[in-house]
């Protein structure tokens, strides 16, 4: 971490300095069921109230409107009218490229030169700022080289509309060749106890090149925390998921895992599951900020106490076991190269 202030943590992310668990607020969307405008807007101005500063969003989160294509926006609107009050205490992320809803059949994505100027106007405009902190590239466009959107995400820097840049779900190839562009602040994929792909390849080589890692899901969407039921379930986007759907019963063997350490440390499996991937974020030397959602504010403010668990060494040997127990892939769609791992 940055800080050693005990009351104000933070960790440097390229130079940004961010609290040590950010919130994912596609929790405030409707991709895990709908929520009433207000009581999102309530939640997340409680999550900054509990010293949450690092606040990430995408331009595609949200309910698309009647007649409209293209990404929905609504989340980054919300967000943007939280914020706005204390922009000074915030660290906003937002990300472009996927333009249409995630669908199993394939989902629309754009990193050419236009698009990424055009979206990050957009952006701008629905958060109501000048800025946009962490800017990232959501996902691969497979048709344009990654040289050429990262290099339209640099303009976008030198103009003064973005402060530093991000690549979502990228290899380690393709990281690498983004950055002979322009610094790469972060990465930001999904990593978990049980979904540890980034391992092999992409969060050394992060922490090779000093660029940090956002983490989402990190709690399994959910199942870590062991609250996750099959009737939940069916009303998201990953009711079609193997680890959701067929193989839901049998990765109960993974919560239990999980909730046995809690157990020890009496704690909860959602800050077990933190602090073991904080731990390993100092174990591969990479400035590591997991980035879990939540409708309740309690949960934020339970996940908050991540920071200060200790696990034994024991413990870490235990829960490090626990992906092998894991049946079925992380991938929520059916075309694995919406996913690092399916490219590498």
């Amino acid at each position: 971490m940055s800080s050693t202030d005990p009351a104000h943590p933070t960790v440097d992310l390229g130079g940004l300095e961010v609290s040590p668990i950010g919130f994912g607020g596609m929790a405030l969307s409707h991709v895990y069921g709908g929520i009433d405008h207000a009581d999102a807007a309530r939640v997340l101005r409680e999550v900054i109230d509990a010293g949450v500063t690092f606040i990430d969003t995408a331009d595609v989160y949200g309910e698309p409107r009647p007649g409209t294509s293209g990404p929905a926006g609504t989340n980054e609107e919300l967000v943007g009218e939280v914020i706005a009050p204390v922009r000074d205490r915030v660290q906003l992320a937002t990300k472009f490229g996927i333009t249409g809803a995630v669908g199993a059949d394939g989902t629309p994505v754009r990193g050419d030169r236009a698009y990424v100027r055009a979206a990050a106007e957009a952006s701008l405009r629905r958060l109501g700022v000048d800025h946009i902190d962490l800017y990232y590239m959501h996902r691969r466009d497979l048709s344009v080289p990654i040289e050429e959107t990262v290099g339209a995400m640099a303009e976008l820097v030198a103009e003064g509309k973005v402060g530093r840049l991000g690549l979502s779900e990228v290899t380690a190839d393709e990281l690498r060749a983004a950055v002979t562009e322009h610094p790469i602040a972060a990465v930001q994929s999904e990593w978990s106890l049980w979904s540890r792909d980034v391992e092999a390849h992409v969060v050394p080589t992060a922490a090779e090149l000093g660029v940090g890692f956002v983490p989402y899901s990190p709690l399994g969407r959910g199942f870590l925390t062991g609250t996750m039921t099959r009737e939940s379930v069916q009303q998201t986007v990953i009711a079609g998921a193997e680890r959701f759907g067929e193989h839901f019963d049998a990765n109960q063997a993974v919560v239990e895992q999980v909730r046995a350490v809690a157990e020890e440390l009496h704690a909860t499996p959602a800050q077990v599951a933190l602090a073991w991937l904080l731990h390993q974020g100092r174990r591969f030397d990479v400035a590591t900020v997991p980035i879990p959602g939540s409708r309740r504010v309690e949960r934020t403010v339970e996940n908050l106490g991540a920071l200060t668990l200790e696990l034994s060494e024991d413990q870490v040997a235990r829960l490090d076991r626990v992906a092998d127990l894991a049946v079925g892939g992380r991938n929520i769609v059916s075309d694995p190269r919406w996913i690092s791992s399916g490219r590498e």
